[in-house]
């Protein structure tokens, strides 16, 4: 099957060939047809599939189609809404709106927190008919008058699993309400749970159901590899790995944002050039450390969970989990980001004994045992050494009786006590960068997907 087959007009055709595909993956080749056909959609695959252009090409040509339905043809309404539920994956999927609509008369904008509002305010008052959107910056703009929504015809909800497990729920329905109440609705998620066939039931209109891949399937091309090893061996084990096997791009996950920036740091003390990426990080701080990741300046990324989803970097090697999830679905999160687009893709997770409840969720998820490799020369704790952020080292129960008001000499092992007191990463998650305000009460659960897969690659962030 061919893109022509699929009845894409010339301009599309030629966007798509600019990239060098010549065959529709299987999402593609079913979504797009049924889209064309003005059918609202629920779509489930693994990521890496091509989903983000199974939507985006079909959404395109219909806009095209359509023709502008404002009475001021300069003013370019918004006709077609996506929201997503990060700021890199809103990013990501403008990115591809814009790849494949280059060749077409047709204006397209993001909004999402963590940046400047006022820019965004500057752009939609130009005029955009796609508006990319994360609910939370997009409500904000709602209150402020600065965007009309009354001329959607087009609804795209982009890993909708993903934003109900971040607590969006209450602002997406606050965000239909002001919605036409005809129109076209496209809903994508990596896993269908109760709450998402509850949501697409209220939201959709007899859908045709695509499902690519086998629910929870991890990507079929990825090896998944277990080092058991002590917490505190954890760092050299890493370093010695990514020596030993002249790793040049490893993306490592940690559970805490904290220990994100701790680790990237110790990497580059030891040598290896790293970067942390995390919700407490400004907008421009992840891009860059994403573009020095992706352009090989900085070896090895460091993230935490919210990085699971949204990073779209082509052929990734490595994935290594250096803190194993409290979830087993978020280990697909996380592995879902190699093993892409036909290409080989290797898990490691590097298990200290108080994980090995959370290894065998996620082993039974998979269905499989994870071959475990030998740790050789890394199986002891050995003695400790301090790192900014470690414990003290603990002081003996029975203390010599102090006669005088002295400091007494207690060994130390090469502690400072003289620096503040920064415990050990707790056990509660992180927060999300598009989390609610306080007073929207938003809760966090954890989330659930489905990764893997191969066809086309979606475009990854433009090199500037």
């Amino acid at each position: 099957m061919s893109f022509e087959s699929l009845k894409l007009i010339p301009e599309l055709l030629r966007a798509v060939a600019d990239q060098g595909y010549s065959e529709p993956t299987p999402i593609q080749a079913t979504a797009i047809p049924a889209i064309l056909e003005r059918r609202d959609i629920m779509g489930c695959a693994q990521t890496g599939t091509g989903k983000t252009a199974g939507f985006t090409l079909p959404l395109l040509q219909l806009l095209a189609a359509f023709g502008s339905s404002s009475p001021s043809p300069a003013r370019h309404p918004v006709r077609a809404l996506i929201l997503a539920p990060t700021r890199e994956l809103a990013a990501q999927v403008e990115e591809s709106v814009q790849l494949y609509g280059k060749h077409l008369p047709l204006r397209s904008g993001t909004v999402f927190g963590g940046v400047d509002i006022k820019p965004q305010i500057k752009i939609l008052h130009a005029g955009v008919e796609i508006l990319v959107a994360t609910p939370g910056r997009l409500l904000d703009h709602l209150q402020q008058k600065t965007v009309t929504l009354s001329q959607v015809q087009i609804l795209v909800l982009d890993e909708a699993d993903r934003m109900l497990d971040m607590g969006f729920l209450p602002d997406i329905k606050r965000i239909l309400a002001v919605l036409p109440p005809k129109r076209q609705n496209l809903l994508f998620s990596a896993t269908f749970s109760d709450e998402i066939r509850r949501l697409a039931k209220e939201l959709l209109n007899a859908p045709i159901m695509i499902e690519v891949a086998r629910r929870n399937a991890p990507a079929d091309l990825v090896s998944h590899q277990v080092y058991e090893v002590p917490a505190l061996r954890k760092r050299a084990l890493l370093a010695h790995l990514i020596r030993s096997r002249k790793m040049q791009q490893v993306l490592v996950f940690v559970r805490m944002k904290r220990d994100a920036n701790r680790l990237a740091r110790q990497l580059e003390q030891d040598g290896l050039p790293a970067s942390a990426i995390h919700s407490d990080r400004t907008q421009a701080e992840r891009m860059q450390a994403l573009d020095e990741f992706k352009q090989g300046k900085a070896r090895i990324l460091v993230a935490t969970d919210i990085a699971a989803r949204g990073l779209d970097i082509e052929e990734l090697p490595f994935v290594v989990n250096y803190e194993l999830p409290y979830t087993p679905e978020d280990y697909l999160h996380r592995i879902g980001r190699t093993g892409r687009a036909g290409l080989p893709g290797e898990a490691i997770s590097l298990v200290c004994p108080d994980e090995m409840g959370l290894l065998t969720e996620i082993e039974k998820l998979l269905t499989r045992t994870i071959p475990r490799q030998p740790a050789a020369g890394f199986e002891r704790e050995g003695r400790r050494q301090r790192h900014d952020g470690d414990r003290p080292a603990p002081v003996a129960k029975t203390q010599p009786k102090i006669a005088h008001k002295t400091t007494p000499n207690i060994a130390t092992d090469g502690f400072d006590f003289s620096k503040p007191y920064e415990p050990a990463a707790s056990s509660a998650p992180e927060q999300s960068p598009e989390a609610p305000l306080p007073h929207r009460g938003r809760p966090q659960r954890p989330t659930a997907a489905l990764l893997g897969g191969a066809g086309i690659k979606e475009p990854a962030h433009k090199k500037r």
